[in-house]
């Protein structure tokens, strides 16, 4: 189950995925990831996937990666009378407390919180930023609007305010007990939705404590501006751009994903682009070009890894949508000028041993035109750093622990394999060899880097650096 690329696929289940065969057949076609979204489904079809996942993990030897993404708050309007009204440019609109059915001219919004947040001039963009609506004056429990861009607004359609910080936690009550269900049952990342402040980071972390990795939804303006002290304390992050684009000028999503991928690499931390990249195949069995160029981009600015929602978990075409994503990847991949492209914004090397290694270990890989690198690393971090280097060749990452191999899933050009501790510098040697020709990375007398951490499973440690060339197993 080699993959041959470094990028890697985040797949989203749902109900058009949700068979022992189509997820099997999901994985085979390039999945190295799953993604569970509580915005749907229950806890019985949780565990009934989370199990399906690991016992396609058992069947195939590889560790496989399993988010738990949190709904968060979501802000909706309530019901209307008759399900749906269409408003005209301006009209006057209002938004209110009042728990009867909406009409033409107003509608329930339940949630307190936003009536305190919101000043003459905002704007109110409902249903995807469909319709646009702009605030004319708050009076207690209402908020009157003129509508400037019309439409039809339909029983609880979302609502985004861009440009305000709204005074909610990112965990909700159903986001508290989704959190706690996911870590139960050995989810390897929780996502978190709706981010507007490091402090909402430091919360989720600190009830994870832990035992699952984090990673940040980017998908808010005020967590842009924050996004060094979210990067601090986040293990991965997401570039969510459907809300993004809701919330700032779509021109503007292009360069801001660039950006925060060159960041995330810089801070040495994983991050997925998300978000409608081959949207067309819900429906259609093959993407348009733009979709195409979307999830090329995304490869060529070294994205660790590229993520498929809605296509996957209720798309006509689920197993499709991946084995597309994966023939994009490999092809872009292969491109003699990829290399170029990855490395225009390579960072240098942070002043730790950790990166000094890897820095060295990713030249000395070219240099010598060795087959692969070995990261010997109990938490991880020493597998995560080496991949910030982008190197040219594949990274090994060998752990004695599953929980690490599944969470390094998702990181870019590792490839997990769980193993026992070395019990000697000559037994890593070892372990190397026969992780390496187990899985076809290297062959009899080719030569490998090896990049480790004495005393062996020591936590952030990584200090040597070997360069060894593969021979026989002794036993």
């Amino acid at each position: 189950m080699r993959r041959m690329r470094n990028t890697k696929i985040i797949a989203t289940l749902g109900p058009a995925s949700s068979t022992p065969g189509i997820v099997r057949a999901l994985f085979e076609s390039g999945a190295d990831v799953f993604r569970l979204n509580f915005s749907h489904g229950d806890l019985a079809i949780q565990k009934r996937m989370v199990k399906l996942i690991r016992e396609l993990e058992k069947e195939s030897g590889r560790p496989i990666g399993v988010i738990g993404d949190l709904q968060g708050p979501k802000i909706r309007v309530a019901e209307f009378d008759g399900g749906a009204v269409t408003l005209e440019a301006g009209q006057l609109f209002r938004l209110d407390l009042d728990s009867a059915p909406g009409d033409q001219t107003r509608v329930s919004l339940p949630h307190e919180e936003v009536f305190e947040a919101v000043s003459e001039g905002d704007k109110i963009l409902l249903n995807d930023g469909r319709i646009c609506l702009r605030v004319e004056g708050v009076v207690g429990s209402e908020i009157e609007t003129t509508v400037v861009v019309g439409g039809d607004l339909s029983d609880h359609k979302g609502v985004n305010f861009p440009g305000v910080t709204l005074p909610v936690k990112a965990l909700t009550p159903k986001d508290e007990r989704d959190l706690e269900n996911a870590l139960e049952l050995g989810m390897d990342w929780i996502a978190l939705s709706f981010v507007q402040r490091a402090g909402d980071v430091a919360e989720v972390r600190d009830r994870i404590n832990g035992r699952a990795n984090l990673m940040t939804k980017i998908e808010k303006p005020s967590a842009v501006v924050e996004r060094d002290e979210i990067y601090a304390l986040s293990d991965g992050l997401m570039v969510a751009r459907g809300d993004l684009g809701v919330e700032m000028p779509v021109e503007q999503v292009p360069a801001l994903q660039k950006q925060l991928i060159r960041a995330a690499r810089a801070a040495g931390k994983p991050i997925v682009v998300a978000t409608q990249m081959l949207e067309s195949m819900i429906y259609a069995p093959t993407p348009t070009r733009a979709e195409v160029s979307d999830v090329a981009t995304a490869v060529y600015d070294g994205a660790d890894a590229v993520m498929l929602s809605a296509e996957s978990a209720i798309g006509d075409h689920p197993v499709a949508a991946v084995r597309t994503m994966n023939r994009i990847a490999e092809q872009v991949e292969h491109d003699p000028l990829f290399r170029a492209f990855v490395n225009a914004d390579k960072p240098p090397p942070e002043a730790t041993s950790a990166d000094a290694i890897s820095a060295a270990a990713a030249q000395v890989a070219e240099t010598l035109a060795v087959s692969a690198i070995v990261s010997y690393t109990a938490t991880g971090s020493t597998a995560v750093r080496a991949a910030r280097e982008r190197p040219s060749v594949p990274i090994l990452g060998l752990t004695p622990k599953m929980e690490t191999a599944r969470r390094l899933t998702l990181v870019w050009g590792v490839h997990c394999m769980q193993v026992r501790d070395p019990t000697s510098f000559n037994d890593m040697v070892e372990l190397a060899f026969e992780a390496a020709l187990a899985d076809s990375f290297a062959d009899i007398n080719d030569r490998l880097v090896i990049i480790a951490g004495i005393p062996f499973g020591t936590a952030g440690a990584t200090n040597v650096m070997r360069v060894a060339r593969v021979l026989p197993s002794k036993t």
